[in-house]
């Protein structure tokens, strides 16, 4: 149940034409704080409650648990979250071996593109596609849990 994720700006909409699928996904926070975010999340038609440890000293792992939950429940829980209802599309990339997700942010977040990769080891090796800019896994902002509560219009 450790997660070892990497994050990074995106520099364009190259990776649309790539896309294998995509998904719209509203989620908020029942608890933001670092040692432990409580997330609800409705994607598509599915939702789903999921826990975060707190990031290791690279910022590359942490503890995630995750559990679908009844469409109905994620609704009525959404209504119960800290301020700041997040909303993206999700995109779906394969670039070689991995899948990135990209997530193209509207609202308050809008302009932001955030891609995420998950790996088996923090040093292992993948493929940058063109569309990859600055990584900012260390930098706490471009957390949802952040952005939730400070939107990129903002900063």
């Amino acid at each position: 149940m450790i997660e070892i994720e990497r994050k990074f700006l995106v520099v364009s909409n190259a990776f649309k034409s790539d896309a294998l699928r995509k998904s719209h996904i509203a989620q908020g926070y029942l608890s933001a704080v670092p040692e432990r975010t409580v997330r609800v999340r409705i994607k598509d038609e599915k939702g789903f409650l999921t826990i975060k440890g707190k990031s290791n000293k690279t910022g590359l792992s942490r503890f995630e648990w995750e559990k679908e939950i009844l469409i109905s429940e994620a609704k009525e829980l959404l209504l119960l979250c800290e301020k700041g209802v997040i909303e993206k599309i999700r995109y779906e990339i394969q670039v070689g071996q991995h899948v990135f997700e990209v997530d193209e942010f509207s609202g308050e977040n809008e302009g932001l593109l955030i891609a995420e990769i998950e790996l088996q080891s923090e040093s292992e090796y993948f493929e940058k596609p063109s569309w990859l800019g600055q990584e900012v896994t260390q930098d706490h902002r471009y957390y949802n849990s952040y952005l939730s509560q400070n939107p990129f219009s903002s900063w």
